[in-house]
């Protein structure tokens, strides 16, 4: 590839609408161009760097038994009514009506469509087990599109679907597909990559794992312990919950004029009494459903949705209308809590707790005092706090760190939940009809691609990993007055060029513009022909992240360049 002849401009700035480096540096570099929000155009570059990432996920699925097929991108209606996510899923899923009048939807992962072609084709105990595969675009209306390839709407992506007839073989091949998801980042240069336990939204299932990249461009929180290795994503993260232990108390009802919140409470106490001290009552709707759910947790907690949602059985958010609910809000309290028709939950963080202070359930007063086993005698306690700074590992005890990540991938045991509502049986050996059990497996091609830059850059541009490089050595031609080196680049670029991807920067741009847009580009192996050096018959090669520089005779060249391949592969 000539330089000069690359689409794709390089800048100098950062653009101002970019504030990660994999996002900065895509944009920088002529990798990604928006066309709308979260929808972008990929460059030369990026196209090549994706498709060595597609080769390497096709090779390690091909590797495990999986048969790539193509579903479509736009599914009709039917088939998501089927399996009840038209309209169990929120607006994330695109729904429109072609010409015939017809309900569609653009596929944003394709669960249906696997079993809509499965139940076809594998109707015998001999089919199975089976998993097949696809690399295929995909649109999900996300309402939070940021960070170029890290969160788009349109995103290409590889979705496996697994089919067995036994839970026993789901969690043999469970296994298969989870080191597979290991040797694929491990390959693509990214091996930081680490899988967290996780929940599984609304992919529905039992048993989830994600495969998270640790870094400050990640929008997920996951819980780690460094003594133990517990790893799981915030939604499902468990830790020990540790009572603050205090004698029992006598009850008093305090005027409260005018507090609402939590901290309005602690400054009425004058700090005497700190949230740990406190029950808070949060309140929640149910998605479809006129259900209201309170939860009583500790103050200086939060409450898990995702772990909320398990217990609920349904979606849950923030309940923010009130005019059907007889609720003193703001003054809740679990002592003497007339809930009406409400749900109520009481979370571990507060069992067993002596003179607490809560909401009398009247408008300015609290109450103070109150002992969960004297006053309110809980059936039972439910688990349901996010994990915060200081909690302790459920495990160890030690204390749990925790750290912003990127989900590069995800498998899901998924079991009946797909199969059985949309009536795929097969025949077993006795003659019966019997249900498939199934696991799907993802990764995002683009966000992959954008992490291993979050990985692996410096100041000045990516440092591509060797395998998923857009190019493997990138020739930098410095002429000046003095001598035309071109004739030398350009030989090089002729015999490497047989053996090796390679790009000739052939502008006869200086030196400072050739190693910014060299740096952008960032090609594993630089080759720089300079006068100097070539006067002496001479061309220095380094790599990009500056483990090697050595200079070397024009001769030696391709015997150089082999040995550092062999070294950096």
């Amino acid at each position: 590839m000539l330089l000069s002849q690359l689409l794709g401009e390089r800048y100098r700035e950062k653009p101002s609408d970019a504030s990660i480096p994999s996002h900065i540096f895509m944009l920088k570099g002529g990798y990604i161009r928006q066309v709308a929000n979260g929808i972008f155009s990929l460059l030369p570059p990026t196209k090549r760097i994706t498709r060595k990432i597609e080769e390497i996920i096709r090779q390690e699925m091909d590797r495990i038994g999986g048969q790539e097929v193509l579903f479509p991108v736009v599914l009709p209606r039917d088939l998501w009514d089927e399996s009840g996510r038209y309209d169990s899923v929120g607006s994330e899923l695109l729904r429109f009506t072609d010409r015939s009048g017809a309900g569609c939807v653009l596929g944003m992962t394709h669960e249906e469509a696997a079993v809509h072609l499965a139940r076809s084709e594998a109707k015998s105990y001999q089919k199975y087990p089976f998993m097949i595969y696809q690399i295929q675009t995909k649109f999900r209306d996300e309402p939070r599109a940021r960070g170029g390839l890290i969160r788009v709407r349109e995103f290409t992506m590889k979705d496996a679907y697994s089919f067995h007839t036994s839970q026993e073989d789901l969690e043999r091949y469970y296994k298969i597909c989870f080191e597979a998801y290991e040797r694929i980042f491990a390959r693509c240069g990214v091996p930081e990559v680490i899988s967290v336990t996780s929940d599984s939204g609304m992919m529905g299932g039992a048993v989830a794992d994600e495969f998270m990249l640790l870094c400050d461009a990640g929008e997920d929180t996951i819980v780690t312990c460094p003594h133990c290795g517990y790893r799981s994503n915030m939604e499902v993260a468990e830790f020990e919950h540790e009572a603050i232990e205090r004698p029992e108390s006598e009850i008093q009802k305090v005027a409260t004029p005018g507090v609402k919140t939590i901290d309005e409470l602690v400054a009425f106490f004058e700090g005497k009494v700190p949230p740990q001290q406190m029950i808070k009552a949060t309140v929640f709707a149910v998605e479809n459903s006129d259900r209201v759910v309170i939860v009583f947790i500790r103050a200086d907690y939060e409450v898990n949705e995702a772990k909320l949602r398990r217990i609920v059985g349904a979606n849950v958010f923030p309940l923010t209308d009130y005019s059907d609910v007889d609720l003193a809000f703001g003054s809740l309290g679990p002592y003497q809590l007339n809930p009406g028709k409400c749900e109520v939950y009481y979370d571990e963080t507060i069992a067993h707790a002596n003179d607490m202070s809560c909401g009398a359930n009247e408008d300015g007063y609290h109450y103070t005092g109150v002992c969960m086993d004297r006053d309110i005698k809980p059936e039972k306690y439910i688990d349901v706090a996010k994990v915060i700074t200081g909690s302790k590992c459920a495990k160890c005890g030690q204390e749990l760190k925790l750290s912003r990540g990127v989900e590069v991938g995800n498998i899901f045991q998924l079991g009946t939940k797909y199969t059985e509502s949309m009536g795929m049986t097969y025949t077993d050996k006795d003659g019966t009809q019997k249900t498939p059990i199934m696991g799907c497996y993802g990764i995002g091609v683009g966000r992959l691609a954008a992490c291993i830059i979050e990985a692996h850059h410096d100041e000045n541009g990516p440092i591509w990993p060797y395998a998923v490089a857009p190019w493997q050595i990138h020739i930098c031609a410095l002429s000046n007055k003095k001598m035309d080196v071109m004739p030398i680049a350009k030989d090089l670029y002729d015999k490497l060029g047989g053996q090796y991807e390679v790009v000739l920067d052939d502008r006869g741009a200086n030196a400072g513009v050739q190693f910014a847009d060299a740096d952008l580009l960032g090609v594993p192996i630089r080759i720089v022909v300079g006068v100097k050096n070539a006067q002496n018959g001479q061309v220095e090669i380094s790599t990009r992240d500056k483990s090697i520089q050595e200079v070397v005779d024009i001769a030696d060249v391709p015997v150089k360049i082999a040995e550092i391949v062999e070294k950096i592969k």
